[in-house]
């Protein structure tokens, strides 16, 4: 095992070694990709959104020498096909995916890294599953609650009020009392003329509340899936149990973890954060001061890249 070594920054630029797609049903199929060490130790990379896909960007948080990572696209996201899709598109789908592609890839347990909704289905696979892991990094916190939904739909305008304009101006007014049920009918109409620019309104909305200084309109293609994908979610209660998540971390309190939280998150506020490392005591809980949501913040970037590189010690500890 290589000694922990100080390393803020991304490490080298890597190719995946295999890579492949996995049919889970007649309807859904999952792209992945393995990189790094084929005899390390197992990483899964966990996306947020739900919908936002994997990057090349996503193998570089983790030591090539040591970690095997596994990215893959969950449904409807990324490379996975078919693109945008909603049908059989849950969070108990995804955990069963997760745990499909486990066992197509032989691996017994994995650490398990996850941001934004990606911490959500983190704690939600580990919760179900807590023998397959190893340890978990957590970044910008999102629990699924209500009250989280309600205020990227509406108290986000307390900071972000322009960007906010701009994603309740899309709709006519007399539908804005209910901006999620707006959005929804458009983001699941068949016709690309009205899905395309509700998809491109919600996405822009969410990445201008991302980063503490926006990088301005980076949104691409893969909007649609992003914004289809997270208000059908937000629509189903993220799919979860009445209890929400907070009670899965019980059985996994045993496990090393670490949680990364930018304190000016306005996407996931540092609140859900908080409320987590109190019900995980035993976890890192690591506040970074000059931060927002964006896991390619620099802030932000070294710390998770300061926790796995500490986790390869942890995992064995």
């Amino acid at each position: 095992m290589d000694a922990y070594k100080e390393q803020t920054d991304f490490f080298p630029r890597i190719d995946p070694y295999d890579q492949g797609t996995l049919k889970r049903d007649d309807r859904h199929t999952l792209y992945w990709e393995q990189s790094g060490n084929p005899s390390g130790v197992p990483v899964l990379f966990l996306h947020g959104g739900p919908g936002a896909g994997a990057s090349p960007a996503h193998r570089r948080f983790f030591d090539p020498r040591f970690y095997r990572i596994v990215v893959f696209d969950q449904r409807g996201a990324g490379r996975s096909i078919p693109y945008g899709d909603t049908v059989d598109n849950t969070t108990p789908h995804l955990i069963g995916d997760i745990e499909a592609l486990r066992a197509l890839l032989g691996i017994e347990r994995w650490m398990v890294f996850g941001g934004s909704w990606g911490s959500l289905l983190a704690l939600a696979y580990g919760g179900a599953h807590p023998d397959r892991c190893l340890g978990f990094v957590l970044r910008g916190i999102f629990l699924g609650r209500a009250s989280e939904q309600e205020w990227f739909l509406y108290g986000m305008r307390t900071i972000y009020p322009e960007a906010w304009r701009a994603f309740a101006g899309f709709v006519p007014e007399t539908e804005r009392h209910d901006l999620l049920g707006a959005y929804h009918r458009r983001l699941t109409d068949p016709d690309p003329a009205v899905h395309m620019p509700a998809g491109r309104a919600w996405s822009l909305y969410e990445s201008a509340c991302s980063h503490l200084i926006p990088p301005g309109d980076s949104m691409g293609a893969g909007s649609l899936a992003l914004a289809r994908i997270e208000a059908h979610y937000f629509a189903n209660r993220m799919f979860l149990p009445e209890a929400g998540i907070l009670p899965m971390v019980e059985k996994l309190r045993a496990l090393p973890c670490t949680i990364v939280q930018g304190r000016y998150d306005i996407v996931c506020p540092i609140v859900s954060a908080d409320d987590l490392a109190r019900a995980w005591p035993e976890a890192e809980y690591v506040i970074v001061p000059d931060a927002g949501h964006s896991a390619m913040e620099p802030g932000i970037r070294a710390a998770l890249i300061r926790a796995t590189e500490a986790m390869k010690a942890r995992v064995f500890a």
